[in-house]
């Protein structure tokens, strides 16, 4: 059974994969509304096809990942470790900061693409690269959340548990998408998500710094910590899961984190000064959802 020092390992995999969820449940909510609206139910089955695929390859990649990054010794372990925080870091900073600038054209891209789909393989192609983009992403990040106090078992955990709130929202999102606003909710996982990705900034130099065998003023603790909440116990796990911290931080992990998180918290939280023009109506509650974002 998990233990709450478990429960709050997980708080990571769980932010993650509600996120990336909502963003699944947001594309299947476009496509299959704008499918009904135009009389192509027939084709909305094409789109569970191409999600189920996505899915399936997703799931079978990340097994194949864990195991093949299980149980690594030597300089191969930091080598590892430290190359999936600096992908996921990359991925994860783009995903954010993209959505963040294109969510209000996403629903109208989408449309287009089925406007011009023909079949019904070209609309499970359209659904499979969208759900595959945002599963590859999911893979990637539960990887780099994996901690010395969230182990894969607490990962998956955590992840199935986001997965799950993720559907329930996702199915009240196409009930009742034109009265849902979804701004204040992304913007505020956005933050957290920087934040987890500054940790994964940090985890990339003390990783690194362990492959090369670096030592010096910069590798030193800029602390140390001993005990107390903030050294062990379940509120230091959620904070290692979550946000990358540390007992004992070397200085150039701090720095890492603080050169990561300064720029890219600015680049999200600034006023957007793009003006648009008053959308029209919509007709069914579905796509109206990336209106709200």
């Amino acid at each position: 059974m998990f233990g709450m020092p478990n429960i709050w390992g997980m708080g990571a995999a769980f932010l993650i994969t509600l996120r990336e969820g909502l963003e699944i449940s947001l594309v299947l909510a476009i496509l299959l509304g704008y499918l009904v609206k135009i009389g192509r139910t027939d084709r909305t089955r094409a789109v569970w096809v191409g999600t189920g695929i996505a899915a399936a390859i997703c799931i079978v990649a990340g097994v194949a990942v864990h195991l093949a990054t299980k149980g690594l010794h030597g300089k191969a372990e930091p080598a590892v470790e430290g190359t999936l925080a600096l992908l996921a870091c990359g991925v994860l900073t783009w995903m954010i900061l993209w959505m963040h600038k294109n969510a209000k054209s996403m629903g109208g891209h989408l449309r287009a693409k089925l406007d011009g789909a023909e079949t019904g393989g070209a609309i499970a192609t359209i659904a499979f690269i969208a759900v595959a983009r945002e599963g590859f992403e999911t893979v990637l990040f539960l990887l780099g959340a994996e901690t010395g106090t969230a182990t894969g078992g607490q990962v998956v955990a955590g992840g199935l548990l986001g997965l799950a709130v993720s559907s329930v929202v996702g199915v009240l999102i196409y009930r009742f998408g034109k009265n849902i606003d979804l701004r204040t909710f992304f913007r505020f996982t956005g933050v957290l998500l920087i934040l987890f990705a500054a940790g994964l900034a940090g985890k990339v130099v003390h990783e690194y710094g362990e492959l090369l065998g670096l030592s010096g003023w910069l590798l030193d603790p800029m602390w140390t910590i001993t005990s107390g909440p903030f050294a062990s116990g379940s509120f230091y796990d959620f904070l290692e899961g979550l946000f990358g911290w540390v007992a004992d931080p070397e200085r150039a992990r701090v720095f890492a984190h603080l050169a990561y998180l300064l720029p890219v918290l600015t680049l999200f939280l600034r006023p957007d000064r793009t003006v648009t023009a008053p959308s029209a109506p919509v007709e069914a509650a579905a796509p109206q959802v990336e209106a709200t974002l």
